[in-house]
């Protein structure tokens, strides 16, 4: 196997590949585009690891019932709460950033493109 990467389809992928740049403090690996400009296929490298994201059609329900679950090392309590903060502007949230009964820092919410993230450390 050459890899494994999360794949997820959005509306409004242009806006979701900036805002998780900006999150996850990622950086673009590739990306190909669709002729009104949205991604057919963006990469993201977070802390070595690959979200990939596109645009979807009406085939493709956006979101899904998937959760992205990124579990940080002890001490980086910060990424947890910065990636929270850039992410929870017209997000359902199911559990503000703060203590839970397995974490000393989590969150739990969907975010504005239908993506469910569990964040801890």
């Amino acid at each position: 196997m050459k890899r494994i990467m999360m794949q997820v389809y959005v509306k409004g992928s242009i806006e979701a590949v900036d805002l998780y740049q900006n999150a996850f403090n990622a950086t673009l690996k590739s990306e190909l585009r669709n002729d009104d400009g949205t991604y057919l296929h963006a990469e993201l490298d977070v802390c070595g690891h690959t979200i990939a994201l596109s645009e979807t059609d009406d085939e493709k329900i956006p979101g899904n019932t998937m959760q992205f679950c990124f579990h940080y090392e002890e001490g980086q309590e910060e990424a947890v709460k910065h990636a929270y903060e850039v992410l929870k502007e017209g997000s359902q949230i199911n559990h503000a950033c703060g203590p839970c009964f397995y974490s000393g820092c989590m969150a739990d919410f969907i975010d504005k493109f239908g993506v469910h993230w569990c964040l801890f450390v």
